[in-house]
C-alpha cells in the first residue's frame, strides 16, 4: 500500500486548498476514461467527449501522449505538477511547459513501465501536453468554474469543520477509497504497493478537492505533497437527481425533502444552492423550516455556517427510503 509517514507538526499545519489545475486534470482523466460515475458526469461527457475525441483524432501524438501520461497506476510527473497554494491554472500549467524534453520522456517511461512508442520519441511533448491541458481547461472546465468553485470551497469548509470536531483521523479516513489514518504517524494514501515515503518536517501537505469522482497523490521534491480527492455533493440537473419519495415530499414539501436528503454531511447554504440549482432565498427559507422542525442543526466553521441532519432528520429520511447511503461517496461535475 502507499504509506506516508507524517509527523504531528506537518499534519497540524496541512491545508485544504483550491486548485484549478487539479480540477482540469481530473476532468482530463474523466474524458480519457469516457464513462461517468453518475448521471451528472454522464451529461457532462455527452457535451464534451465528442469534441475531445475529435481533437485527439486530429492529433495522434496528443492521443498517444495522454494515454502514456495517465498510465495504469502512475501519472507522469511533468504532466501533473503539484499546485501551490493560490496558484492559477496558467501558473501551474506553465510548469508543464517548462519541463525539459528528456525529463518528459523519462517520466513517460515510468508511467508506461516500459519503452516509449515511436510517436513519443520527440522534443515537443511539454508543449503538446500544455496545449491539451489548456484545451480541457478552456473548453470543458472554465465555463463551469464559478459553480464548481462554490462547491469545492464548501467542501473545504466542511472538512475543516470536521477536523475541529473529530480530529484529522476522522477526515483522512473519509477522503477517498483507500485512505486511512493508521496511527503512529502513518497515513495510507492508496492501496498501491509503493515504498513508504517519509514526509520531512516542515514540508507542505495539501488536500485538494475536485468535482470528478477521481483521486491521486503527487509531490514536488521533498517540499510539497498533495492528496487530490473527490469532493462531497453531487452536481446534477433536476432530471438526473434521485427522486425524493412521494411520502416524504408530501409530508414536508418536495424541495425541503430534497434538501434534507442531501444533508448527510455538513453543507453550507452556498453549496446547497450550487448543488440543487435553487435560489439562495428559497434554500434559506427551506432551511429555516427544517431547523425549526428539529430536522437539521447549524454548525459554525470559521465564518461559514453549515447545516447537517439531526438524529430526528436521519430517522425521517431513513424511514422514507430517501437516504443516499454512503455519506462520503458522492462527487460530481456540473453538466452543460
Amino acid at each position: 500500500m502507499g504509506l506516508w509517514q507524517i509527523n504531528t507538526d506537518t499534519l497540524a499545519h496541512s491545508r485544504f486548498v483550491l486548485s484549478p489545475f487539479a480540477e482540469t486534470f481530473a476532468s482530463l482523466k474523466l474524458l480519457h476514461a469516457g464513462t461517468g460515475a453518475h448521471p451528472g458526469e454522464e451529461a457532462w461527457l455527452r457535451a464534451h467527449l465528442p469534441g475531445y475525441r475529435a481533437r485527439l483524432t486530429a492529433d495522434p501524438v496528443a492521443e498517444s501522449l495522454v494515454r502514456a501520461a495517465i498510465g495504469t497506476s502512475w501519472i507522469a510527473d511533468f504532466f501533473c505538477p503539484t499546485s501551490c497554494v493560490g496558484e492559477s491554472f496558467e501558473e501551474t500549467v506553465a510548469r508543464v511547459r517548462a519541463a525539459g524534453p528528456g525529463e518528459a520522456r523519462a517520466n513517460l517511461r515510468v508511467s508506461l513501465k516500459g519503452p516509449l512508442p515511436a510517436a513519443l520519441e520527440r522534443d515537443d511533448l511539454p508543449e503538446r501536453a500544455t496545449a491539451l491541458l489548456t484545451y480541457v481547461w478552456e473548453e470543458t472546465v472554465r465555463p463551469y468554474w464559478q459553480r464548481r468553485r462554490r462547491v469545492l470551497e464548501a467542501d473545504m469548509v466542511a472538512r475543516t469543520a470536521r477536523v475541529s470536531q473529530g480530529g484529522w483521523a476522522a477526515v483522512l479516513d473519509s477522503l477517498k477509497p483507500g485512505t486511512r489514518w493508521l496511527g503512529e504517524s502513518r497515513f495510507q494514501v492508496n492501496v498501491n504497493a509503493y515504498p513508504p515515503r517519509e514526509i520531512a518536517a516542515g514540508a507542505e501537505l495539501l488536500f485538494m478537492p475536485v468535482t470528478p469522482r477521481t483521486s491521486w497523490v503527487s509531490w514536488e521534491g521533498r517540499e510539497r505533497y498533495a492528496v487530490v480527492y473527490p469532493c462531497l455533493g453531487v452536481l446534477a440537473e433536476d432530471h438526473d437527481r434521485r427522486p425524493v419519495p412521494a411520502g416524504l415530499g408530501a409530508l414536508i414539501g418536495t424541495a425541503r425533502a430534497g434538501l434534507l436528503a442531501l444533508l448527510t454531511t455538513p453543507m453550507s447554504t452556498t453549496q446547497l444552492v450550487a448543488v440543487t440549482g435553487q435560489g439562495l432565498g428559497s434554500v434559506g427559507r427551506h432551511l429555516r423550516v427544517l431547523l425549526h422542525a428539529g430536522l437539521v442543526e447549524r454548525r459554525r466553521a470559521g465564518q461559514s455556517v453549515l447545516y447537517v441532519r439531526t438524529a430526528a432528520g436521519d430517522v425521517l429520511v431513513a424511514a422514507s427510503g430517501a437516504d443516499t447511503g454512503d455519506r462520503e461517496s458522492e462527487a460530481g461535475i456540473p453538466p452543460s
